[in-house]
């Protein structure tokens, strides 16, 4: 997974219609309705060191390529212990500089090579990050180091696109925009037959002194479907909780466009 560079330093501003606190309340929701992890609010008081411990790594959030960390501070707001991981320097360096005092861990790490210092409840990873690993087996290193790290029925939240939006509602377009302080121009070449879609992102940023800097990136993503969730979930010990249309929130379809999934470790008696 190719790092952001120019783009970090204006991703908040060109992701300003995000519906970011939409997709934390229905985080939040599933949180509570399907896992484990409980927010400073709904924590009870452990009845001893150990169930004290344990407690502290079952409440733990990881946001997985957080990038500036938006949900990130959303959910800590919400009351959730979270803390984020990125690939991408310069996006942590943008959710260093946005934390306001919260004091939010972040940890530079490639999630298809996780390497956490506890289990974890829960983790997220949102906004078709997953998308950017092209291959099989990026794809299931990241959902086996998830596995690994989980709490034992804690669950793991995530949002991808699917092929169908590559191929008819991105793949051979182009989108531009023009703001004050920014432009942009994205070029979208959808191959079908390796799946991948190749955005060329070209930035106008304005600096200090008036003028505008070009910069440009490519980023690569693949699309990903529900028979490849359901056999990641099943190669990494995950059960599936639900996988569902994240636009509509209704069953999967040919024409969905982007999937969301809550996929759960095994609780001990599960194992039984």
């Amino acid at each position: 997974m190719d790092s952001y560079q120019a783009f970090a330093g204006v991703y908040d501003e060109l992701m300003a219609d995000v519906p970011y606190d939409d997709w934390c309340e229905r985080i939040d929701r599933d949180i509570r309705r399907y896992g484990v992890t409980r927010t400073n609010e709904n924590r009870e008081k452990p009845a001893s060191e150990v169930e004290e411990v344990l407690a502290s790594e079952r409440d733990l959030v990881a946001d997985l390529a957080c990038g500036t960390g938006i949900v990130t501070r959303k959910l800590f707001d919400k009351g959730y212990d979270v803390f984020g991981i990125d690939i991408s320097s310069e996006m942590l360096t943008r959710a260093y500089e946005s934390d306001e005092g919260r004091g939010i861990m972040y940890l530079n790490q490639d999630i298809c090579e996780l390497d956490l210092y506890s289990t974890i409840g829960t983790a997220i990873c949102v906004c078709d990050s997953l998308n950017y690993l092209l291959s099989d087996e990026e794809l299931q290193s990241a959902f086996d180091g998830v596995s690994n790290f989980l709490y034992p029925g804690g669950i793991f939240i995530f949002d991808c696109n699917t092929s169908f939006k590559y191929r008819e509602s991105i793949g051979e377009s182009t989108i531009a925009e023009a703001g004050e302080d920014v432009s942009f121009i994205w070029d979208n070449y959808y191959d079908e037959e390796e799946n991948v879609n190749e955005c060329d992102l070209t930035l106008f940023i304005k600096r200090e002194d008036g003028l505008y800097e070009r910069a440009e990136e490519t980023h690569l993503q693949r699309g990903i479907e529900k028979e490849d969730i359901e056999n990641l979930a099943l190669r990494s010990g995950l059960e599936i909780v639900l996988i569902s249309d994240s636009d509509t929130g209704s069953e999967v379809n040919p024409e969905t466009e982007r999937l969301y999934a809550v996929l759960r470790k095994p609780a001990d008696e599960d194992l039984k």
